[in-house]
C-alpha cells in the first residue's frame, strides 16, 4: 500500500506505546481493512515513509529508449549498448572500494561497473569501481539530464528528436519550466 500522506502526529496509547496517525486524502479503508486481517494472521507488517518525490513521466522513459534506437540504427549498434554509453556521459553513479574476492558479485548487481583499479584503504587492498545506477532508478532532474545529453547528441548526428514544444510539454510534467539546453 502506498499512499500520499498531508500530515502526520504522534501519540501514545494506554500502554504507553507510541502510535503514528497519517492523515491522507484518500479513501484507504479497505488497504487498512486488509493490513488488519495480515496482522489478524499473526504476520507482521513493515511501514517506510519518506518524503513524497513526484515520479518521473512514462513518457521519459519512452522517449529515452526511442532516441536511443534511432541512434542504434544510425551507428548500427544495440539501444543497449548505447543506453550504457549514455549513462557513462549522462548518468548518476558513485565509487565504491570492495574486497578483491567480491568484484564480479559487485558487477553483477549493477546496471554498469567500471573498475578503477586496485587501492589500498588502513592498509588493506581493494578494488575501487564506478559503479552506475540505472535510470529507473531516476529522479526527475537526473532524468532530465539524461534525455538532455541523448537529445544532444542526437541532433550532433542529425537524427530527428522532437519539436521543442513537445519536449518542454514532457519537461513540464517532471517539474521543469524549460528546456536545459
Amino acid at each position: 500500500m502506498q499512499i500520499k500522506v498531508s500530515n502526520v502526529r504522534l501519540q501514545y496509547n494506554e500502554n504507553q506505546q507510541p502510535e503514528v496517525i497519517l492523515t491522507t486524502s484518500g479513501d484507504v479503508r479497505k488497504e487498512i481493512a486488509d493490513l488488519q486481517n495480515i496482522l489478524a494472521d499473526g504476520k507482521e507488517l513493515t511501514a517506510e515513509i519518506k518524503q513524497y518525490r513526484k515520479k518521473r513521466s512514462l513518457n521519459a522513459n519512452a522517449l529515452l529508449w526511442t532516441l536511443l534506437q534511432k541512434m542504434a540504427d544510425v551507428l548500427h549498434t544495440t539501444k543497449d549498448e548505447l543506453y550504457i554509453q549514455m549513462l557513462d556521459r549522462y548518468g548518476v553513479f558513485t565509487f565504491v572500494v570492495v574486497k578483491p574476492s567480491v568484484v564480479e558479485r559487485v558487477k553483477q548487481e549493477w546496471r554498469t561497473v567500471r573498475e578503477l583499479g586496485e587501492i589500498t584503504v588502513n592498509g588493506k587492498t581493494g578494488i575501487q569501481l564506478q559503479c552506475f545506477f540505472g535510470s529507473s532508478t531516476y529522479n526527475s532532474k537526473e532524468m532530465s539530464t539524461l534525455i538532455d545529453g541523448v537529445v544532444s547528441e542526437c541532433e550532433e548526428m542529425r537524427i530527428e528528436t522532437m519539436q521543442k514544444e513537445e519536449l518542454e510539454s514532457i519537461k513540464k510534467e517532471w517539474g521543469k519550466k524549460e528546456i536545459t539546453k
